[in-house]
């Protein structure tokens, strides 16, 4: 069983690197890694747009929805201020929203939160206050900074004035000219946050969103904290099966296509099939890496080590992972020396650069002997009884396989 796969392996490389029997040439061999290179590409880029058609979890219950219903981030102190932050951020933002995105469905908990913040996002002279509230908040805070500052300064200049340091007075006076501006300022800056303020909270959809954020009960949160995590560890499943859907006819027309070129005996075919095959194989690998990753059981694994721990018996652990790693490496050992760096393949590299095919001394051209090691280079072959290399695969003369 082994042999005969090993022997299709065979064939199917030699249909890779091969046509009609001979090495393609470097300009085919260019033209065939372009060729891969874009099909590997495209390939990678339709699975990606057929998968996005599944709601992820993150779409689901956006982010927004998890601040206000899981995190408990928006209260009635914040909630203005939370609401004018995210705002401001979608209108400020270099990128265009995903409107396929948007589209998708939502949580039955999460749709009323988002439908009303978009109604606020979507409007343009609401959205524009919320903007200019921001504003007002930053130029308040850096105003509050340079009040500090004048204050502190304005504290020491006085403190020298009493302390009777000649020309301290006028500069008392211009700092008290300045906080007196600054203050005056800052009350100008307040009022119009108020009033700003008080115009938007008495606006519909930013009491209908108010309304809905108040509305949220510690048994929805519950409900939608074990939604997500449902969805969360049945998506790379179901992601694996939307890249499969895509993959797998892909894989059997390429396949079908390289069957019947290899049976009508059409070469040219037989190549670019076969490249492609190989090609289709490689989306297909990483997405089962991929699918393997997201669904390894590391909360499992932490508590075998947790329980060792508890027991202090934690170096079984370490033990373990030593083992692995000495089993791994032996298993890529084995993998270089028989398939990659093989007896075999070394002799066929030796006679093709007509080294010596015991000590690898390079010979001259047609030497029985090696000169260095006395290794006779060539024996009779079975069938024909001409002279071929001793470590041939086939004759020389006739082409027969050797025993």
């Amino acid at each position: 069983m082994f042999g005969t796969l090993g022997e299709r392996v065979q064939r199917f490389q030699q249909r890779l690197t091969r046509l009609d029997n001979q090495p393609i040439s470097r300009a085919s061999l260019v033209i065939i890694l372009f060729l891969d290179f874009f099909i590997l590409e495209s390939i990678f880029i339709g699975v990606w747009e057929h998968t996005a058609q599944l709601t992820a979890p993150d779409e689901h219950i956006p982010a927004l929805c998890r601040d206000i219903v899981l995190d408990e981030e928006w209260n009635p102190t914040n909630q203005l201020e939370q609401l004018a932050r995210t705002v401001s951020a979608f209108r400020t933002s270099h990128t265009r929203p995903d409107e396929r995105a948007e589209r998708k469905p939502l949580h039955a908990q999460c749709a009323p939160l988002i439908g009303a913040y978009r109604t606020i996002r979507d409007d343009p002279g609401l959205s524009r206050q919320l903007g200019d509230l921001v504003t007002l908040e930053k130029e308040l805070g850096d105003l509050r900074s340079e009040l500090a500052r004048l204050k502190g300064t304005y504290d020491t200049a006085l403190l020298e004035d009493i302390a009777g340091k000649e020309k301290e007075e006028a500069r008392v006076a211009a700092l008290r000219q300045a906080l007196a501006e600054k203050t005056a300022a800052m009350e100008e800056l307040v009022g119009r946050k108020s009033r700003l303020t008080e115009a938007i909270e008495q606006n519909e959809r930013v009491r209908t969103l108010y309304v809905h954020v108040a509305g949220v009960t510690e048994g929805e949160r519950t409900a939608l904290r074990e939604d997500l995590r449902r969805l969360n560890f049945w998506f790379p499943v179901r992601q694996f099966g939307m890249d499969m859907l895509f993959l797998l006819p892909l894989f059997l027309v390429l396949y079908a296509w390289n069957a019947r070129s290899i049976a009508r005996n059409r070469p040219f075919q037989t190549l670019v099939s076969s490249h492609l095959l190989v090609v289709a194989l490689i989306p297909a690998f990483f997405k089962l890496v991929e699918l393997a990753y997201e669904i390894l059981p590391w909360k499992l694994l932490r508590q075998v080590v947790e329980l060792l721990e508890s027991i202090k018996l934690v170096a079984i652990w370490h033990y373990l992972v030593i083992a692995a790693a000495v089993l791994a490496a032996l298993a890529l050992i084995v993998l270089f020396q028989r398939k990659l760096f093989s007896h075999e393949k070394l002799m066929q590299r030796r006679i093709a650069r007509g080294q010596c095919q015991d000590c690898g001394l390079n010979l001259p051209a047609g030497s029985r002997y090696c000169t260095a090691c006395g290794a006779d280079q060539y024996r009779s072959c079975a069938s024909c009884n001409e002279l071929t290399h001793v470590h041939g695969k086939h004759c020389q003369a006739c082409g027969r396989r050797m025993e």
